[in-house]
């Protein structure tokens, strides 16, 4: 299948070149809607200084903020209003990084009956591909990382009572693979009303370099934390950083209840420059730590396209300093921006070490959701460093495979060292993974049985159990890990698909959109139109409608995707 489509045109090189050129672009004395010159960032990473038209940044801000492609935008307005930096946007696709990781494949249960892996609470690949999606092309595979597809919604497990999280667990037929079945493991993180929220020590480190001179970085990047900001106390406190050739202080610390001098700072941004990144980390986390709230949230929250061209660029060192600063308390996380040179790859590592989450903001209304109605669970953490290890039994599975989690893999012995970092939840979280079983007595298994093993295997002690459950996690301040052990019961697995819950339908849908998004090589039973069909019939309650979004971004991929994918039942 192909799974990246990019369309450059003679006309768009012939318009980056008239723009660089055209005299009606330079700045005059008396022209109010040009700005100072901003570098930027071109393909072959040398930078030019080029000015920034902020009259066709208005133009394009409500259309960028509303999902429309930028490059179709700019290619509808008049030739004069252009920047070389919105083209050299549309044409530097192939500057974006993601982790190069292994796709999980099918294991034998007879060879490795343990699963062990880290839970992700992040979102960033799900907006990152409905952007790529709404302008008009399919997401690249390495983009696409189907846990985070499935954890970007929401799911109705039950409320947890004694822990910080509840565990729910279900098993029924798969829609990917005839003769199959899935095991459904979600878990509930508690939720926390936002005056139950405790007071936030907060850093917003900035990215203010050429590379996000553009309406989709610094414009929807202010906007984003302004709304942030109509949310915070007066217990609440934000100090701004920001970083270009270098870092600097552009807010001291400054009470919640003082939303006008926290905007005035944000509206005052400008981006230009080069991208010291490394610079900018150090300098935010110095200022954290000289403002340490004990008794509440601290954190630094990061917004970059991640394009650092200049200082510490080795991810290592930037990896052992958010490594130490996470054991002060101090956590980071991560608010992603821009198309073209986004580094995903970078962005992930970084909040994975930080102990926060990466988020990756596309529009204004996906800022709302990540630091409006999730805010709680964006900053509250309940439960770090938590892993989950699944024993299959051989007597009664034959295969398995893990959907997603490839970056969050972890060896057998990890799950019991509590020095192995995990995963975070965040308050109000959930988290959904998915197995794909293949029972023995399954017609469909992927690795014929060996000639001189036994037909049956008799090492169970107990034949009425699927698996075994482990999972293991932290308290916010602790530092040794409590258990939780828990059978996956035979009786409990559902004959037919119907019988299954709206949240293990409605999570399978979308795991199968991901895995098709991919590449669909281990998928025989669905396409386009069965996870259309599939999201429709267990969409159930979706108050802020992004079950409906995503069903529309199903149809868009199926329009987009070449004929024999969108058909392949």
């Amino acid at each position: 299948m192909q799974t990246n489509i990019k369309i450059i045109t003679f006309a768009s090189i012939l318009l980056l070149s008239a723009c660089s050129k055209n005299p009606m672009l330079e700045e005059t004395e008396n022209d109010s809607a040009i700005s100072q010159p901003a570098t930027v960032t071109s393909a072959d990473n040398s930078t030019v200084s080029q000015p920034a038209p902020l009259l066709a940044e208005r133009k394009l801000d409500e259309a960028m903020y509303a999902g429309t492609p930028a490059k179709a935008k700019i290619m509808m307005q008049p030739q004069p209003q252009f920047s070389t930096a919105y083209v050299a946007d549309a044409l530097r696709v192939d500057r974006e990084k993601y982790p190069d990781a292994e796709v999980n494949g099918i294991k034998q249960v007879s060879q490795e009956p343990v699963s062990t892996f880290s839970i992700d609470v992040d979102t960033a690949s799900y907006s990152n591909v409905r952007r790529m999606l709404n302008q008009g092309y399919l997401p690249q595979a390495d983009a696409v990382r189907v846990e985070e597809m499935v954890n970007y919604f929401s799911y109705d497990y039950p409320e947890p009572e004694n822990r910080p999280f509840s565990i729910y667990q279900e098993v029924g037929p798969s829609p990917f693979n005839a003769d199959r079945k899935l095991l459904h493991i979600g878990i509930q993180g508690k939720k926390m009303a936002a005056a139950e929220r405790p007071p936030a020590n907060l850093v917003f480190l900035i990215d203010v370099s050429g590379s996000m001179q553009s309406p989709n970085k610094i414009g929807l990047l202010k906007n984003a934390f302004k709304l942030l900001t109509r949310q915070l106390t007066a217990a609440d406190s934000v100090a701004i950083v920001v970083y270009a050739g270098a870092a600097g202080t552009v807010l001291e610390p400054t009470s919640g209840q003082d939303k006008n001098a926290i905007m005035d700072a944000l509206e005052r941004l400008q981006a230009g420059g080069s991208t010291n990144g490394g610079a900018g980390i150090q300098a935010a986390y110095r200022f954290a730590g000289q403002h340490v709230n004990r008794s509440g949230i601290n954190r630094v929250i990061l917004a970059t396209d991640g394009d650092f061209n200049v200082g510490a660029v080795n991810q290592d060192a930037l990896k052992n300093l958010i490594e130490s600063e996470r054991k002060t308390g101090i956590e980071l996380s991560i608010l992603g921006f821009g198309a073209g040179n986004y580094n995903d790859a970078l962005m992930q590592e970084l909040a994975q070490n930080g102990n926060g989450n990466a988020y990756y903001i596309d529009t204004l209304n996906e800022a709302r959701k990540v630091l409006v109605e999730e805010l709680s669970a964006t900053l509250v953490t309940i439960a770090k460093d938590v892993k989950i290890q699944i024993e299959f039994n051989p007597a009664l599975v034959s295969e398995y495979r893990l959907l997603g989690y490839e970056t969050r893999a972890l060896k057998r012995e990890d799950f019991n060292n509590d020095k192995v970092d995990a995963g975070e939840i965040g308050a109000g979280h959930t988290v959904t993974a998915i197995y794909e079983l293949a029972l023995r007595n399954s017609n469909n298994k992927a690795v014929d049985p060996l000639r001189y093993q036994p037909a049956d295997d008799k090492r169970s002690a107990n034949p009425s159990e699927l698996a075994f459950l482990r999972l293991r996690y932290k308290a916010p301040q602790g530092d040794t890990s409590e258990l939780i052990e828990m059978p996956v019961p035979l009786a409990s697995m559902k004959k037919q698909l119907r019988d299954t819950s709206n949240s293990y339908r409605f999570s399978a849908a979308v795991a199968g959109f991901a895995e098709l998004l991919r590449g669909g090589n281990y998928l025989s039973t669905m396409g386009f139109t069965d996870v259309l069909q599939l999201a429709q019939q267990s969409k159930g309650e979706d108050a802020g409608g992004y079950r409906g979004e995503f069903i529309q971004l199903v149809n868009l991929a199926r329009a987009l995707a070449p004929q024999q994918a969108a058909t392949n039942e």
